[in-house]
C-alpha cells in the first residue's frame, strides 16, 4: 500500500506513462491531418463528445466506488483478524495456562492467510512460527489457513478437558476462532468473485475509444494545442480507469494491494510478545510503499 503521496504519484505516472504518449502521439496525427491536409471530415461536432464524456465519467466514478470498496471491506476484515488474534493469544496465554504453542499457532495464521489470498510465498514465515507438530498435521490439507485454525481448536479442546476449565471459558475461545473463520471467509469470497466484466474489461474498452475520438471533436476549436488539450482530459479519465484497476483487486501484491506481510508481521509481534521471546522486527516502508 502506497503510503507516500509522492512516491505514489510517482507509480502511477510510470504506469500510464506509455498509454499518455501513445494518447499524445495520435492527438498530433490527427492536428497535422486536419492542419496541414485540410481533412474535412475531422470536423466532428464537440456536442456529442461531451455528452458521452459525462456519461463516462460517471459510470467511472460508480465502478471506482464499487473497486474501492471491495478494498476497504478488504481492510476492515484484516482488522478484525488483527483483534481477535490478538485476544485469542491474550487468552492462550492466561486462561489456557501459557499455551505457548497455540499463540505461536496464532501468530503463523496471519502468514498462512496472506499465502492463500495473493501471489506470495509465505512459507518461511509460516514454518517459523507454526509447531512442528501442526506443521505436519496441516500439510494434506488445501486451506491451510482454515486448518491452523482447526488444530488451535483441537489443542484449546485438549487444555480445557486436562484443566478441567469452565465451558463458557472454552465457548468464549471458540467464538474468538469462528470470528476468525468468518472474517476468513469475507476475505476469499473478495478473492474468489472478481467484478463482473461490465465494472472491469468494459470501462477500459469505453474510455479508450473515447480518448481516440476526443481529438477529433477539439482539433477545429484548439488546433495546433489539441494534444495538450486532449492528453489532459483523456489523462483524467486513464487515472480514473487505473485507480479502480488497481482497487479491485485488493490481494494483488502490487504497490496499490493491502500491506498483508505488514499486518501479518504486526499481529506476530504482538501475539509472540508475552511469551518474552525474541520477535522479529517490523517491516519497514520500503520507498514508500508498506509491503
Amino acid at each position: 500500500m502506497i503510503v507516500d503521496q509522492k512516491v505514489g504519484l510517482r507509480i502511477i505516472t510510470r504506469e500510464i506513462l506509455m498509454v499518455i504518449l501513445l494518447m499524445a502521439a495520435w492527438d498530433l496525427v490527427v492536428v497535422i491531418l486536419f492542419q496541414i491536409f485540410h481533412q474535412e471530415w475531422m470536423e466532428q461536432p464537440s456536442l456529442p463528445v461531451s455528452l458521452i464524456g459525462s456519461a463516462l465519467a460517471l459510470f467511472m466514478g460508480f465502478r471506482s466506488n464499487s473497486a474501492y470498496a471491495r478494498w476497504w471491506e478488504g481492510r476492515t476484515l484484516w482488522g478484525a483478524i488483527t483483534n481477535n488474534c490478538r485476544s485469542f493469544g491474550r487468552q492462550a496465554g492466561t486462561l489456557l495456562g501459557d499455551r505457548h504453542d497455540l499463540m505461536y499457532a496464532i501468530a503463523a495464521y496471519p502468514h498462512a492467510l496472506r499465502m492463500a489470498l495473493g501471489p506470495v510465498d509465505a512459507s518461511e514465515d509460516v514454518e517459523r512460527l507454526l509447531p512442528p507438530a501442526m506443521l505436519k498435521a496441516i500439510e494434506p490439507y488445501r486451506n491451510k489457513p482454515n486448518a491452523i485454525l482447526y488444530q488451535i481448536g483441537l489443542g484449546v479442546t485438549e487444555e480445557v478437558t486436562r484443566k478441567g476449565i469452565d465451558g463458557a471459558v472454552h465457548g468464549q475461545i471458540d467464538r474468538i476462532l469462528s470470528d476468525i473463520a468468518n472474517a476468513q471467509g469475507g476475505l476469499e469470497r473478495i478473492r474468489n468473485t472478481p467484478l463482473p466484466m461490465q465494472f472491469s474489461a468494459l470501462p477500459r474498452a469505453l474510455v479508450n475509444i473515447f480518448c481516440i475520438v476526443l481529438p477529433l471533436s477539439m482539433v477545429q476549436t484548439l488546433e495546433w494545442i489539441t494534444p495538450l488539450g486532449s492528453s489532459l482530459v483523456g489523462c483524467l479519465f486513464l487515472i480514473l480507469d487505473k485507480s479502480a484497476d488497481d482497487l479491485q483487486n485488493p490481494f494483488s501484491g502490487t504497490p496499490h494491494a493491502l500491506p498483508m506481510a505488514t499486518m501479518a508481521r504486526n499481529i506476530e509481534i504482538d501475539v509472540v510478545q508475552p511469551t518474552g521471546d525474541q520477535t522479529a522486527p517490523p517491516l519497514q516502508t520500503l520507498n514508500g510503499v508498506q509491503q
